[in-house]
Protein backbone atom coordinates (compact mmCIF):
# COMPACT_ATOMS: atom_id res chain seq x y z
CA UNK A 1 0.00 0.00 0.00
CA UNK A 2 2.64 2.43 0.56
CA UNK A 3 4.45 1.99 -2.39
CA UNK A 4 1.08 2.20 -4.39
CA UNK A 5 0.09 5.72 -2.51
CA UNK A 6 4.09 7.10 -3.22
CA UNK A 7 3.58 6.07 -6.80
CA UNK A 8 0.20 7.79 -6.87
CA UNK A 9 1.65 10.77 -5.15
CA UNK A 10 4.27 11.42 -7.04
CA UNK A 11 1.97 10.83 -10.31
CA UNK A 12 -0.05 13.48 -8.57
CA UNK A 13 2.44 15.95 -7.94
CA UNK A 14 3.60 15.65 -11.50
CA UNK A 15 0.16 16.86 -12.75
CA UNK A 16 0.30 20.03 -10.47
CA UNK A 17 3.87 20.65 -11.03
CA UNK A 18 2.69 20.79 -15.12
CA UNK A 19 -0.52 22.56 -14.30
CA UNK A 20 1.68 25.04 -12.38
CA UNK A 21 4.09 25.30 -15.28
CA UNK A 22 2.02 25.74 -17.97
CA UNK A 23 -0.08 28.75 -16.16
CA UNK A 24 3.55 30.60 -15.70
CA UNK A 25 3.84 30.68 -19.13
CA UNK A 26 0.46 31.27 -20.73
CA UNK A 27 0.95 35.09 -19.68
CA UNK A 28 4.30 35.75 -20.65
CA UNK A 29 4.15 34.11 -24.45
CA UNK A 30 6.90 33.51 -27.13
CA UNK A 31 7.46 31.50 -30.02
CA UNK A 32 8.75 30.92 -33.08
CA UNK A 33 5.54 31.74 -35.67
CA UNK A 34 5.56 35.16 -35.64
CA UNK A 35 5.39 38.49 -34.25
CA UNK A 36 1.67 39.66 -33.39
CA UNK A 37 1.60 43.42 -32.94
CA UNK A 38 -1.66 45.57 -31.08
CA UNK A 39 -1.33 48.87 -33.22
CA UNK A 40 -3.96 50.60 -30.91
CA UNK A 41 -3.62 53.92 -32.65
CA UNK A 42 -3.88 52.19 -36.30
CA UNK A 43 -6.56 50.03 -35.11
CA UNK A 44 -5.07 47.43 -36.63
CA UNK A 45 -3.81 43.67 -36.02
CA UNK A 46 -0.19 43.01 -37.68
CA UNK A 47 1.75 40.05 -38.36
CA UNK A 48 5.28 40.12 -38.68
CA UNK A 49 8.28 38.06 -39.57
CA UNK A 50 10.02 37.71 -36.69
CA UNK A 51 13.61 37.28 -38.43
CA UNK A 52 13.48 39.93 -41.07
CA UNK A 53 10.70 42.12 -39.05
CA UNK A 54 9.27 42.43 -42.29
CA UNK A 55 5.35 42.84 -41.86
CA UNK A 56 3.62 40.00 -43.47
CA UNK A 57 -0.16 41.23 -43.54
CA UNK A 58 -2.73 42.71 -41.60
CA UNK A 59 -6.37 43.59 -40.57
CA UNK A 60 -8.69 46.46 -39.35
CA UNK A 61 -10.61 45.85 -35.69
CA UNK A 62 -12.63 48.40 -34.08
CA UNK A 63 -11.31 51.63 -32.48
CA UNK A 64 -8.36 51.34 -30.07
CA UNK A 65 -7.11 47.45 -29.22
CA UNK A 66 -4.71 47.27 -26.49
CA UNK A 67 -3.82 44.41 -24.86
CA UNK A 68 -3.80 40.57 -25.54
CA UNK A 69 -3.03 36.83 -24.42
CA UNK A 70 -2.52 33.68 -26.63
CA UNK A 71 -4.59 30.21 -26.19
CA UNK A 72 -2.25 27.51 -24.91
CA UNK A 73 -1.29 25.89 -28.47
CA UNK A 74 -0.99 29.90 -29.73
CA UNK A 75 -4.00 29.27 -32.53
CA UNK A 76 -5.83 32.20 -31.15
CA UNK A 77 -5.29 35.55 -29.54
CA UNK A 78 -7.98 37.79 -27.57
CA UNK A 79 -7.90 41.02 -28.08
CA UNK A 80 -9.87 43.64 -25.84
CA UNK A 81 -11.03 46.55 -28.15
CA UNK A 82 -11.39 49.19 -25.38
CA UNK A 83 -12.78 52.30 -27.25
CA UNK A 84 -11.96 55.24 -29.46
CA UNK A 85 -10.78 57.13 -26.20
CA UNK A 86 -7.60 56.89 -23.79
CA UNK A 87 -8.05 56.47 -20.04
CA UNK A 88 -9.79 59.29 -18.19
CA UNK A 89 -11.22 60.32 -21.48
CA UNK A 90 -12.91 57.88 -23.77
CA UNK A 91 -16.41 58.91 -25.24
CA UNK A 92 -17.36 56.02 -26.98
CA UNK A 93 -16.34 52.90 -25.24
CA UNK A 94 -16.39 49.29 -26.74
CA UNK A 95 -17.56 46.15 -25.37
CA UNK A 96 -15.83 43.52 -27.24
CA UNK A 97 -13.03 41.10 -27.50
CA UNK A 98 -11.55 40.65 -30.84
CA UNK A 99 -10.73 36.90 -31.53
CA UNK A 100 -7.65 36.23 -34.20
CA UNK A 101 -6.96 33.56 -35.88
CA UNK A 102 -2.88 33.30 -35.41
CA UNK A 103 -2.77 30.20 -37.89
CA UNK A 104 -4.72 32.10 -40.90
CA UNK A 105 -4.07 35.78 -39.63
CA UNK A 106 -7.38 36.38 -39.76
CA UNK A 107 -10.14 37.70 -37.47
CA UNK A 108 -12.12 34.78 -35.91
CA UNK A 109 -15.32 36.53 -34.39
CA UNK A 110 -15.65 38.92 -31.43
CA UNK A 111 -16.86 38.22 -27.80
CA UNK A 112 -19.15 41.09 -26.86
CA UNK A 113 -18.81 41.65 -22.88
CA UNK A 114 -21.88 44.27 -23.21
CA UNK A 115 -23.40 45.84 -20.63
CA UNK A 116 -19.90 45.96 -19.27
CA UNK A 117 -17.33 48.69 -20.98
CA UNK A 118 -13.72 49.44 -21.66
CA UNK A 119 -12.44 45.87 -22.01
CA UNK A 120 -8.49 46.43 -20.98
CA UNK A 121 -6.24 44.30 -19.37
CA UNK A 122 -6.74 40.54 -19.56
CA UNK A 123 -5.22 37.52 -18.90
CA UNK A 124 -5.92 33.44 -19.15
CA UNK A 125 -5.53 30.31 -17.08
CA UNK A 126 -4.76 26.78 -17.73
CA UNK A 127 -8.20 26.23 -18.41
CA UNK A 128 -8.36 28.67 -20.97
CA UNK A 129 -10.84 30.96 -19.05
CA UNK A 130 -10.19 34.61 -19.95
CA UNK A 131 -10.06 37.65 -17.13
CA UNK A 132 -10.34 40.83 -18.51
CA UNK A 133 -10.56 44.67 -16.36
CA UNK A 134 -13.31 46.87 -17.84
CA UNK A 135 -12.53 49.74 -16.44
CA UNK A 136 -15.85 52.26 -17.12
CA UNK A 137 -17.47 49.06 -14.93
CA UNK A 138 -14.53 48.69 -12.34
CA UNK A 139 -15.23 44.96 -13.09
CA UNK A 140 -13.16 42.41 -13.43
CA UNK A 141 -14.98 39.87 -16.03
CA UNK A 142 -14.75 35.89 -16.47
CA UNK A 143 -15.49 34.89 -19.64
CA UNK A 144 -15.52 31.41 -21.56
CA UNK A 145 -14.13 31.69 -24.80
CA UNK A 146 -15.55 28.62 -26.04
CA UNK A 147 -18.78 29.71 -25.40
CA UNK A 148 -18.20 33.28 -25.87
CA UNK A 149 -20.17 33.98 -22.79
CA UNK A 150 -19.10 35.99 -19.44
CA UNK A 151 -19.07 34.01 -16.32
CA UNK A 152 -18.88 36.25 -13.36
CA UNK A 153 -18.52 39.91 -12.88
CA UNK A 154 -16.58 40.70 -9.82
CA UNK A 155 -15.91 44.10 -8.56
CA UNK A 156 -13.25 45.89 -8.36
CA UNK A 157 -13.97 49.13 -6.67
CA UNK A 158 -11.73 50.86 -9.30
CA UNK A 159 -11.56 51.78 -12.30
CA UNK A 160 -8.68 48.71 -13.27
CA UNK A 161 -6.64 49.19 -16.25
CA UNK A 162 -3.67 46.57 -16.03
CA UNK A 163 -3.87 43.27 -14.38
CA UNK A 164 -1.67 40.24 -13.25
CA UNK A 165 -2.42 36.75 -12.43
CA UNK A 166 -0.64 34.52 -10.38
CA UNK A 167 0.87 31.51 -12.04
CA UNK A 168 -1.02 29.13 -10.34
CA UNK A 169 -4.64 31.17 -11.28
CA UNK A 170 -5.12 31.95 -7.40
CA UNK A 171 -5.44 35.35 -7.38
CA UNK A 172 -5.14 38.57 -9.78
CA UNK A 173 -4.09 41.62 -9.03
CA UNK A 174 -5.66 44.44 -10.81
CA UNK A 175 -4.20 48.55 -10.83
CA UNK A 176 -6.48 51.18 -10.14
CA UNK A 177 -4.43 54.08 -12.15
CA UNK A 178 -5.05 57.31 -10.52
CA UNK A 179 -8.59 56.47 -9.41
CA UNK A 180 -8.03 54.67 -6.06
CA UNK A 181 -5.22 54.56 -4.06
CA UNK A 182 -4.87 50.74 -4.18
CA UNK A 183 -4.39 47.65 -6.04
CA UNK A 184 -7.28 45.67 -5.56
CA UNK A 185 -6.71 41.57 -4.51
CA UNK A 186 -9.01 39.33 -6.42
CA UNK A 187 -9.20 35.88 -4.97
CA UNK A 188 -10.17 33.62 -8.29
CA UNK A 189 -11.74 30.51 -5.83
CA UNK A 190 -14.22 32.85 -4.38
CA UNK A 191 -14.24 35.41 -7.24
CA UNK A 192 -14.26 38.01 -4.80
CA UNK A 193 -12.06 40.77 -4.11
CA UNK A 194 -10.58 40.22 -0.73
CA UNK A 195 -7.40 43.02 -0.09
CA UNK A 196 -6.18 46.71 -0.70
CA UNK A 197 -2.59 47.12 -1.11
CA UNK A 198 -1.65 50.73 -0.60
CA UNK A 199 -0.33 52.83 -3.60
CA UNK A 200 -1.19 56.38 -2.58
CA UNK A 201 -0.14 57.70 -5.85
CA UNK A 202 -1.51 55.11 -8.59
CA UNK A 203 -0.57 52.44 -10.05
CA UNK A 204 0.36 52.32 -13.71
CA UNK A 205 1.66 48.35 -15.45
CA UNK A 206 1.38 45.64 -13.11
CA UNK A 207 3.16 41.89 -13.33
CA UNK A 208 3.89 38.80 -11.54
CA UNK A 209 6.95 36.53 -11.44
CA UNK A 210 7.25 33.79 -13.38
CA UNK A 211 7.36 31.47 -10.11
CA UNK A 212 4.78 33.50 -8.28
CA UNK A 213 6.79 35.19 -6.00
CA UNK A 214 6.35 38.04 -6.60
CA UNK A 215 4.02 40.84 -7.96
CA UNK A 216 5.48 43.83 -9.39
CA UNK A 217 4.17 47.45 -10.15
CA UNK A 218 4.63 51.46 -11.32
CA UNK A 219 4.11 53.71 -9.16
CA UNK A 220 1.69 56.33 -10.63
CA UNK A 221 3.70 59.29 -9.68
CA UNK A 222 7.32 58.46 -8.81
CA UNK A 223 9.75 56.28 -10.57
CA UNK A 224 9.53 53.47 -7.99
CA UNK A 225 9.08 50.04 -8.56
CA UNK A 226 6.60 48.59 -5.50
CA UNK A 227 7.52 44.62 -4.93
CA UNK A 228 4.54 42.75 -3.57
CA UNK A 229 4.75 39.50 -1.65
CA UNK A 230 1.83 37.74 -2.55
CA UNK A 231 1.83 35.65 0.55
CA UNK A 232 0.74 38.35 2.64
CA UNK A 233 -0.45 41.05 -0.37
CA UNK A 234 1.82 43.58 1.52
CA UNK A 235 4.57 46.09 0.17
CA UNK A 236 7.81 44.27 0.61
CA UNK A 237 10.02 46.76 -1.10
CA UNK A 238 10.05 49.96 -3.12
CA UNK A 239 12.96 50.41 -5.42
CA UNK A 240 13.80 53.78 -7.27
CA UNK A 241 14.31 53.37 -10.81
CA UNK A 242 17.65 54.56 -12.25
CA UNK A 243 17.84 57.74 -14.09
CA UNK A 244 14.25 58.06 -13.90
CA UNK A 245 12.63 61.41 -13.14
CA UNK A 246 8.71 60.29 -13.72
CA UNK A 247 6.59 57.41 -12.67
CA UNK A 248 6.93 54.37 -15.06
CA UNK A 249 4.80 53.05 -17.14
CA UNK A 250 5.13 49.18 -17.63
CA UNK A 251 6.26 46.32 -15.77
CA UNK A 252 7.27 42.59 -17.71
CA UNK A 253 9.22 39.61 -16.91
CA UNK A 254 10.99 37.63 -19.68
CA UNK A 255 9.53 34.26 -19.59
CA UNK A 256 12.26 32.35 -17.80
CA UNK A 257 11.89 34.64 -15.23
CA UNK A 258 15.28 36.07 -15.10
CA UNK A 259 15.08 39.59 -16.23
CA UNK A 260 12.74 42.25 -15.21
CA UNK A 261 12.13 44.86 -17.89
CA UNK A 262 10.49 48.41 -17.07
CA UNK A 263 9.84 51.13 -19.46
CA UNK A 264 9.46 54.80 -19.04
CA UNK A 265 7.74 57.89 -21.37
CA UNK A 266 10.04 60.18 -20.07
CA UNK A 267 13.31 59.58 -21.49
CA UNK A 268 12.24 57.42 -22.81
CA UNK A 269 14.04 55.05 -21.00
CA UNK A 270 13.97 50.86 -20.65
CA UNK A 271 15.43 49.80 -17.02
CA UNK A 272 16.62 46.30 -16.94
CA UNK A 273 17.19 44.33 -13.86
CA UNK A 274 18.60 41.00 -12.59
CA UNK A 275 14.82 39.39 -11.37
CA UNK A 276 16.81 37.53 -8.85
CA UNK A 277 18.42 40.59 -7.43
CA UNK A 278 16.09 43.36 -7.87
CA UNK A 279 18.17 45.85 -5.82
CA UNK A 280 21.24 45.29 -8.04
CA UNK A 281 22.45 46.89 -10.90
CA UNK A 282 20.29 48.33 -13.54
CA UNK A 283 20.68 48.73 -17.32
CA UNK A 284 19.29 52.20 -18.43
CA UNK A 285 18.71 51.89 -22.40
CA UNK A 286 16.90 54.95 -24.39
CA UNK A 287 14.65 53.91 -26.95
CA UNK A 288 11.77 54.89 -29.07
CA UNK A 289 9.09 57.79 -28.48
CA UNK A 290 6.30 56.53 -26.10
CA UNK A 291 7.71 53.25 -25.24
CA UNK A 292 4.28 50.75 -24.05
CA UNK A 293 5.42 47.38 -24.64
CA UNK A 294 8.01 44.39 -24.60
CA UNK A 295 8.24 40.76 -26.33
CA UNK A 296 11.16 38.33 -25.76
CA UNK A 297 12.07 36.08 -28.29
CA UNK A 298 11.77 32.32 -27.65
CA UNK A 299 15.59 32.30 -27.01
CA UNK A 300 15.88 34.68 -24.32
CA UNK A 301 18.52 36.96 -25.95
CA UNK A 302 16.13 39.44 -27.41
CA UNK A 303 13.68 41.96 -26.43
CA UNK A 304 11.44 44.09 -28.27
CA UNK A 305 9.69 47.86 -27.21
CA UNK A 306 7.03 49.28 -29.05
CA UNK A 307 7.38 52.96 -29.28
CA UNK A 308 3.84 53.93 -28.91
CA UNK A 309 4.92 57.37 -29.86
CA UNK A 310 6.82 57.11 -33.16
CA UNK A 311 5.21 54.03 -34.77
CA UNK A 312 8.74 52.29 -34.54
CA UNK A 313 9.75 48.80 -32.62
CA UNK A 314 13.05 48.77 -30.90
CA UNK A 315 15.28 45.66 -30.50
CA UNK A 316 17.60 45.17 -27.11
CA UNK A 317 20.89 42.54 -27.03
CA UNK A 318 19.77 41.56 -23.32
CA UNK A 319 23.14 40.31 -22.80
CA UNK A 320 24.98 42.90 -24.13
CA UNK A 321 22.49 45.69 -22.68
CA UNK A 322 22.03 47.77 -25.62
CA UNK A 323 19.52 48.92 -28.38
CA UNK A 324 20.74 46.56 -31.45
CA UNK A 325 18.10 48.28 -33.80
CA UNK A 326 14.96 49.71 -34.71
CA UNK A 327 12.10 49.06 -37.34
CA UNK A 328 8.76 50.82 -38.41
CA UNK A 329 5.35 49.21 -37.42
CA UNK A 330 1.99 50.70 -37.45
CA UNK A 331 0.58 53.67 -36.37
CA UNK A 332 1.46 53.11 -32.35
CA UNK A 333 1.68 49.47 -31.07
CA UNK A 334 0.69 49.10 -27.51
CA UNK A 335 1.80 45.81 -27.13
CA UNK A 336 3.14 43.04 -29.05
CA UNK A 337 4.42 39.27 -29.05
CA UNK A 338 6.44 36.47 -30.29
CA UNK A 339 4.00 33.45 -30.53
Amino acid sequence: MTGMWTKRSLVLMGVAAALLGANSTLNYPTGNQGLLLIDKLGAHIRFFDPASYKELSNFEVHANPHDFVLSADHKTAYVPIYGDGVYGNNPHPAHEIQIVDLVARKPAGTIDVSPYLAPHGIQIDSAGMLYVACDLSRKLLVIDPKTRSIKDAIDTEGTGHWIAMLPDASKIYVANKDDRPFISVIDLKTRKMVGKIPAPKGTQGIAASPDGKRVVAMDGGEPVLIVIDPATDTVADRITLKENKKGAYKVQYSPDGRKLLTMSLSGPYVNIFDAANLRGEQKVLTVGKDPMGFAFSPDGKTALVANHGDGSVSVIDLKGARVTANFHAGTGIETLTYY
